[in-house]
């Protein structure tokens, strides 16, 4: 019934025409979305971006062929070293060659883990400032790191050559002088070739030798 352009319904009471209007019935029908992209685009996409993707190693910084070529260079006080190789903040050396001094020397029965990590980390931040101040380009503190660790591979032959015969004698003490200056000339070839630093090898091997030889101290006695 309609009273007053009102119509009036049992069930919901009055209801106004213009709701009455609105109302269409429900045809069964679903609304999906159009489909804006195909399957094969995404993989298409996503392959091209995990061939083009590094290696997880050379993300992580970690390089064998570097660490190789570094590791020769230390080796082979005399060859050239290459500074574009050697100016990198690698640290995955330095570690291992820091825990073989470690494990060396434990084997002589020394535990100096603390005292080969405090040392290290000392000394490098005394050759970081000592460098940027001699140097005109400046060097960042992990490659100062990364080349006194490299550095450290002799120090290893000595610690080891520690355990089966006793250093404090005449033979180890040149055996001794012999690795600190081993280490440092390497130290302070790799860092004048980084840092373009020509005619100061002499005066950045001393302080070198001064760190290396803290580590020889440890090894003899």
């Amino acid at each position: 019934r309609q009273y007053g352009g009102y119509e009036y319904s049992q069930q919901s009471g009055f209801v106004p025409p213009d709701m009455m209007q609105q109302q269409q019935p429900y045809t069964g029908q679903i609304y999906q979305p159009t489909q804006t992209y195909t399957p094969s685009s995404a993989q298409s996409f996503y392959g091209s971006n995990f061939e083009d993707e590094p290696p997880l190693l050379e993300e992580l910084g970690i390089n064998f062929d570097h660490i190789w070529q570094k590791t020769l260079t230390v080796l082979h006080p005399l060859k050239v070293a290459d500074g574009s190789i050697m100016n990198e903040t690698d640290l995955a050396g330095p570690m291992v060659f820091c825990l073989a001094f470690g494990a060396t020397l434990l084997l002589a029965g020394k535990i100096q883990f603390g005292y080969v990590y405090g040392i290290s980390a000392i000394g490098c931040l005394g050759m970081f400032c000592l460098l940027n101040l001699m140097s005109m380009t400046g060097v960042s503190f992990g490659c100062v790191a990364s080349v006194l660790g490299y550095c450290l591979l002799p120090m290893i032959l000595l610690s080891t050559f520690a355990i089966v015969f006793s250093l404090q004698g005449m033979m180890g003490i040149i055996l001794t002088a012999g690795i600190i200056g081993w280490c440092s000339f390497s130290a302070s070839k790799i860092f004048i070739s980084a840092l373009a630093m020509e005619g100061q090898q002499l005066l950045v091997a001393y302080p070198c030798a001064l760190l290396y030889g803290v580590f020889a101290l440890i090894s003899v006695f």
